[in-house]
């Protein structure tokens, strides 16, 4: 007597992907959490090696034979100042670092989520897909808010933006003594003069600004995106794609 087929009731994967798994919707919380401060570190520790090395090199040209002294001075500048990275450097080796990042996840995620569904067509029709598919997909809802001036200028506004759900501010006032011991404990330069400003959220959002404008770049926009945060946890993200006017 033939024996009934035992059935599986394991949900069917929307991926005819054998590698495909899931995991928790906090990782990508996490991961932001941990992304920023980990630049910061990357910028400080390249920044002390540049240093070292621009010592260095000027000690061993010394003692060389004085090749500096005979050209009337020190090669690189003088005092090996450029390894010193301020407030500014680290901002923007920080921004280049995770916007990149972001960047190449986001040409990552729209191969992988829109390989089995036909892709919009429209620079609109893209926004729009980005607005409630894709932002679905990452995190968890859409957006609230789509205005454009239909000239290649997106502004999109969410007013729970997932990333800065558990973001908060310290009320207190922070002295010189204070903020020096929080750069030294963290390697954020930026907390000398942020600690307790809004300003300190924008390195939070440099990560999906370059998700974002990754994802327009597998669908075939090229665009710049800039993002702020005006109150928290709201964030707005401003797409200009190429040939935008105002």
């Amino acid at each position: 007597m033939t024996q009934p087929t035992p059935t599986h009731s394991d949900p069917p994967t929307p991926y005819n992907d054998p590698t495909f798994s899931l995991i928790n919707t906090s990782c990508l919380d996490h991961l932001l959490i941990e992304l920023v401060p980990m630049a910061y570190r990357i910028t400080s520790d390249l920044g002390q090696r540049e240093e070292e090395f621009i010592h260095g090199a000027q000690k061993r040209l010394s003692d060389d034979g004085g090749a500096s002294r005979s050209s009337g001075g020190p090669v690189g500048g003088g005092g090996g100042g450029t390894g010193t990275v301020d407030e500014e450097e680290a901002r923007e080796a920080v921004f280049q670092r995770l916007e990149g990042l972001g960047y190449r996840v986001g040409l990552g995620v729209v191969e992988r989520f829109s390989r089995d569904a036909p892709r919009p067509t429209t620079p609109l029709d893209v926004i729009k897909f980005l607005c409630k598919d894709l932002w679905t997909l990452l995190f968890r809802k859409q957006i609230d808010n789509l205005k454009t001036n239909h000239r290649g200028i997106y502004v999109l506004t969410d007013n729970t933006f997932k990333p800065l759900g558990r973001m908060s501010f310290d009320t207190k006032k922070y002295d010189a003594a204070m903020q020096a011991a929080l750069v030294a404990q963290t390697g954020d330069v930026a907390l000398g003069r942020d600690a307790n400003s809004q300003t300190r959220v924008q390195p939070f959002l440099y990560f999906p600004a370059g998700l974002i404008r990754g994802c327009l770049a597998g669908l075939g926009i090229t665009a710049s995106v800039t993002a702020e945060s005006a109150a928290l946890p709201g964030a707005t993200f401003q797409i200009r794609t190429a040939g935008a006017k105002n």
